[in-house]
């Protein structure tokens, strides 16, 4: 995919778009301190500490509401709601842009994504159908990227040096000896891919066959192995030696390894992540809901996240990777060279962005209500 920014701006926003910003700004709520009344709904855990006291710094004019979520499905039910900013991943967003949920971005109004955003973004392929591919550009605005891999206490666990082989990584959740000692996302696109990467097909498949074997895997796996299923609880669990493996985007990796240190546990735990060839490379995109009440506040708030020394920090505290190209070349060499948190060019022509329709919708949940409801 290639898209011109500045050609793209010209063809996003109409009329009509701008209009309603001006609308949207002059009737967005505003808080008891007479402010005007920002809302984002972010991931847990996913934001520097003081990035939103530093955006009411330079924003005076705005009073910040911030509420999490954990997954994108436990997220999407709560749109009905007003929120200025929301951040699902790439293949929400697609599904998002379907069903007219998200409104257009006005790239003239995020100069610093323009300038900032790592060009590759440009070429990703989001979704099977190109034309909506082609405009996720149009309505979001990459914040933070990550691999899906596994991570692993090698004090307990050994794996071969430099394996990528997907069954070999993933045996580890399936296998009957770490019962009651793994992790698992509890979040259906992650857990119903795992399973069918390790089994051999794409994390995109709609097989029947291959959906039933992936099926049965889960529910034997939760009837046997019986994981720990949780998204930010898996990060203490492994820390404190609970679990010795679980299914974990890659950012997740350093935050570990971060308290694993501030705890005094190196001697204790060995935290390593492998990504497997064909797993997930996945993209958390800010969006404007469609029934946003601060629009001009939105995009003010989008820009200020591209602001080089504050995408540095989120991508420092929150552990994933940043798209913002400044804040990359401020990082530790360590880091930026890693492969599964910046994937060189092998390992990135495996993987795979989840894509999503109303067909995989009710098919995938179909399933993962299946293994919920299973013994």
């Amino acid at each position: 995919m290639k898209k011109n920014i500045k050609r793209m701006i010209s063809s996003v926003v109409s009329t009509t778009l701008l209009s309603a910003i001006l609308l949207s700004t002059a009737s967005c709520s505003s808080s008891s301190k007479g402010k005007q009344e920002l809302i984002i709904y972010n991931w847990g855990e996913y934001i520097a500490e003081d990035t939103i006291a530093g955006f009411e710094a330079k924003y005076p004019q705005y009073d910040v509401v911030y509420r999490t979520f954990e997954t994108n499905e436990t997220m999407y039910p709560n749109l009905d709601k007003s929120y200025d900013v929301i951040v699902p991943s790439e293949y929400m967003v697609c599904r998002l842009i379907r069903e007219e949920r998200i409104q257009p971005i006005d790239w003239s109004l995020i100069p610093n994504a323009t300038k900032y955003m790592d060009p590759m973004f440009n070429e990703l392929t989001f979704d099977e159908d190109k034309s909506l591919s082609d405009d996720v550009l149009n309505y979001a605005v990459p914040y933070l990227y990550c691999t899906v891999g596994l991570i692993y206490d090698a004090n307990k666990i050994t794996l071969p040096e430099n394996v990528t082989d997907a069954e070999t990584i993933w045996s580890i959740l399936f296998d009957s000896q770490y019962a009651n000692e793994i992790g698992m996302y509890d979040s259906m696109r992650e857990s119903i891919g795992t399973a069918l990467n390790y089994l051999g097909y794409s994390i995109n498949s709609m097989n029947d066959a291959e959906l039933q074997e992936a099926l049965n895997l889960l529910i034997e796996q939760k009837g046997n192995i019986k994981p720990t299923y949780g998204v930010d609880n898996l990060k203490d669990k492994m820390v404190s030696g609970e679990l010795v493996a679980s299914v974990a985007w890659s950012g997740d990796h350093i935050v570990m390894l971060d308290r694993v240190e501030e705890l005094g546990r190196e001697d204790e735990v060995d935290l390593r992540l492998v990504v497997p060839e064909g797993s997930n490379w996945s993209v958390d995109m800010m969006c404007i809901p469609a029934n946003a009440k601060n629009v001009q506040g939105a995009h003010d708030f989008i820009n200020y996240m591209y602001e080089p020394d504050v995408a540095l920090a989120n991508c420092e505290y929150v552990g994933y990777s940043t798209p913002n190209t400044a804040a990359k070349a401020m990082l530790d060499e360590e880091v930026a060279n890693n492969i599964y948190y910046y994937p060189d060019e092998k390992l990135f022509s495996s993987l795979e962005v989840y894509y999503s329709s109303a067909e995989y919708e009710e098919r995938y949940t179909e399933i993962w209500n299946t293994v919920k409801a299973s013994n």
